[in-house]
């Protein structure tokens, strides 16, 4: 399958004409629902989901669906069966990929921050998107797109990645970083850095990479 970055933190995937997307948000530029066959929601923050956009993507697609928790599926409210809830240890096909469901909570961001509910992806068993959250899938990962947040710190970031243990790992979510900041975690994640079990490499937005 293909991959693309559509800003921070949204990608598409491409398999045999279907496409599946994953997180677009209000940093999304619109071009990344363009075609798309259904969409994938790990939890309700304005950089992960917008409400406007998926429901104008759903007037131009009927045949378009929507797999997310709870939490974001009644912000739905009136798309009827094309919003499925899903949560942890689910799975199921959609447009033509195999889809896990690994995770529940949303990363402490602080003790007085309540937490939310956020659920990772893990697509035709290679490729992991885990919102935003360190959550570790019970079963191998070949991709794994860690994120950086406000939230996690680099040591954060080579632990997570470590411990996943993927072949690979592309970056998202780091539009809160300017170019000084990607530079510096791509030195810490990369060859220069202290080892991590993967290939590290920071896609640019509208950029596309094949996936085994």
């Amino acid at each position: 399958m293909e991959l693309t970055k559509f800003g921070h933190a949204c990608v598409r995937l491409e398999k045999e004409g279907r496409r599946l997307v994953i997180d677009p948000g209000g940093l999304t530029g619109p071009a990344a629902l363009d075609g798309a066959d259904a969409v994938l929601v790990t939890h309700e923050h304005f950089d992960h989901f917008s409400e406007e956009a998926l429901r104008r993507a759903a007037a131009a697609r009927p045949g378009l669906r929507i797999w997310t928790n709870s939490r974001v599926a009644r912000r739905l409210d009136g798309l009827g069966d094309r919003v499925v809830t899903t949560g942890d240890g689910d799975a199921f096909g959609v447009a033509g990929f195999d889809v896990q469901v690994h995770g529940t909570w949303h990363a402490v961001i602080h003790p007085d921050v309540p937490r939310i509910p956020n659920i990772g992806f893990l697509v035709d068993r290679s490729l992991f998107h885990p919102g935003d959250a360190l959550t570790v899938p019970a079963t191998p990962v070949g991709t794994l797109l860690p994120v950086h947040a406000p939230w996690s710190t680099v040591g954060d970031l080579i632990d997570y990645v470590r411990e996943v243990a993927p072949r690979t790992a592309y970056a998202v979510h780091d539009g809160a970083l300017n170019d000084v900041g990607t530079t510096m975690v791509e030195g810490f994640l990369g060859e220069r850095g202290p080892g991590i079990p993967a290939r590290y490499r920071r896609l640019a937005p509208g950029a596309s990479v094949r996936i085994e």
